[in-house]
Order: C-alpha cells, then sequence, then structure tokens
C-alpha cells in the first residue's frame, strides 16, 4: 500500500497534530499531514486582508470563512482518511462541519474526544468509521491501515 494522506481537522489549542506526526515519524509511517490554518488569527482575518476590510463583523468572517472553505474542501477531497479532534475549551463546530463534510464525500473519518462528550458528539461519532480519545491510538489505527500490524 502507498502512503496516505490524512487530514487533521479540529481544534487549534493544543499539540495532538505536533504529537500525531510525531509518532507516525517514530513508527516510520509513510503518511502526509494537511491542516486547516491554525494560526488563529490568519484564519480569522485572512477574507478582510486579501479582500478588503469589513466594517461589519459579520461580512469580515463571511468572507475570511469562504477563502478558508476553498482551502478545508480541497484538502478533504484529497485526503484518504479525515481526523477530526473535538478539544476541550471551545465548541468545535467547523470540525462538525469537517465530519459532515467528509462524511459526505464517503472518506473514512477517525473521530478524537474526550469520553465526557460522547452523548454530544453521538451523530459525528455514528459516522466514523472510528471513536479514539488519544493522538496514540490515532497513530495506532493509522499503522494498522498501512500495515495491517498490531
Amino acid at each position: 500500500m502507498n502512503g496516505l494522506i490524512v487530514y487533521l481537522s479540529g481544534e487549534i489549542h493544543s499539540d495532538w497534530r505536533e504529537k500525531i506526526e510525531n509518532l507516525s515519524k517514530i513508527n516510520n509511517l509513510d503518511i502526509s499531514y494537511t491542516s486547516p490554518v491554525t494560526i488563529h488569527e490568519n484564519s480569522d482575518d485572512c477574507g478582510a486582508s486579501i479582500l478588503g476590510n469589513e466594517d461589519n463583523s459579520f461580512w469580515h468572517d463571511h468572507k475570511g470563512a469562504k477563502i478558508n472553505a476553498i482551502r478545508t474542501r480541497n484538502l478533504i477531497q484529497k485526503a484518504d482518511i479525515v481526523v477530526v479532534r473535538f478539544g476541550e475549551k471551545y465548541k468545535q463546530w467547523n470540525a462538525a462541519f469537517d465530519a459532515g463534510y467528509a462524511a459526505g464525500l464517503n472518506k473514512p473519518i477517525i473521530i478524537m474526544h474526550n469520553p465526557e462528550h460522547a452523548h454530544a458528539l453521538k451523530e459525528v461519532d455514528a459516522a466514523a468509521l472510528a471513536v479514539s480519545e488519544t493522538p496514540e491510538q490515532v497513530v495506532k489505527i493509522l499503522k494498522y491501515v498501512l500495515e495491517g500490524m498490531l
């Protein structure tokens, strides 16, 4: 099996992406990772910065959301697997949308969240092929997918 392209969606306030990438390197997994823009200010302000400022915050956010959607949709379409992390501090509505978009494209989805969010995310979890709690579990799944080894 050739390498995988894995899109890492979800919260941007912890180092879960780096942990997955580092564990993949340690395990010599042939995986390329992509993700949304994780610098919050860049993600929020890209529309106004590129297309011009807006006085109304709705239109400021609207421009940014559409430009971010160009990136997100393109990368999810190219991905072999989509990993979606729901964190503790903020509600990741965009991550739920990414999971739904990936499900609509029939992409394999791995969800990652703590057990206390299981009820709130039950519909998202139902669309996933795996529900995990840690980066280590995600990497073990990816290793198994690539190599068929435990």
